[in-house]
């Protein structure tokens, strides 16, 4: 198992370096502000309206990074330092968000079968704590406990894994999207394809770090009779 804690450790630190990373990049792009202006509330909309969207709010959610695409009520919700914002870091992450729900309209079939998951995404990891501990310390008296934990942990890492083209995607519109629409030009439009690559990074790390774990608890449960 040994070798599975320097797996662990590698994976944690990469992510901590990778996060590090995102938030340096968003702080430094932040003050890089567009040469039209606008802001990234603005950005949205003209995104939404430049794909034929035009039921779907842009709306302010407080935090830092909290920035997300809710499909059930058709909101954009761009974070505080994002929605007020002119900067090219702003006109990146609402363009990525709008990029979700261009998905949504399109029938972008990763981000269907992302959405069916959720349910049982939020049902597997509300008792998959509790199953998984259990299976562990019953592992030899009542295995198949650990089983249904390892069953219940696949269901997350699976969500991990059909996250990333949804997020890839989404990046990938958004930067198609501001190039074409004039909002990024050729000074600052590898601004914000890097702030996209970086946030991108830490969905790969996240998703790798499940599978990591998944493995961890598959080897736990397949080595009980030795």
């Amino acid at each position: 198992m040994s070798m599975y804690w320097i797996l662990f450790i590698g994976i944690a630190i990469i992510s901590y370096i990778v996060q590090a990373s995102l938030q340096s990049k968003f702080k430094k792009y932040s003050k890089m502000p567009l040469s039209n202006g606008m802001t990234g509330k603005e950005v949205a909309e003209k995104m939404l309206h430049d794909n034929g969207i035009y039921d779907v709010r842009v709306t302010s959610t407080p935090g830092m990074l909290t920035d997300h695409y809710n499909p059930a009520n058709k909101t954009v919700n761009l974070s505080e330092g994002v929605y007020g914002s002119n900067s090219v870091a702003a006109a990146a992450v609402a363009a990525h968000e709008c990029g979700h729900a261009v998905q949504h309209a399109r029938a972008y079939a990763p981000l269907k079968m992302r959405s069916a998951l959720v349910p049982v995404v939020q049902f597997s990891s509300s008792i998959m704590t509790w199953v998984l501990l259990g299976g562990i310390l019953m592992v030899n008296t009542f295995p198949q406990l650990l089983l249904a934990g390892v069953c219940l942990f696949a269901m997350t890492t699976l969500f991990s894994f059909i996250t990333l083209p949804v997020e890839i995607n989404a990046s990938h519109r958004a930067l198609v999207w501001l190039s074409k629409a004039g909002i990024t030009n050729s000074y600052n439009h590898q601004a914000a394809e890097d702030a996209l690559r970086s946030a991108a990074y830490t969905y790969v790390v996240a998703a790798l770090s499940s599978l990591a774990t998944l493995v961890y608890y598959i080897m736990i449960y397949m080595g009980r009779r030795e």
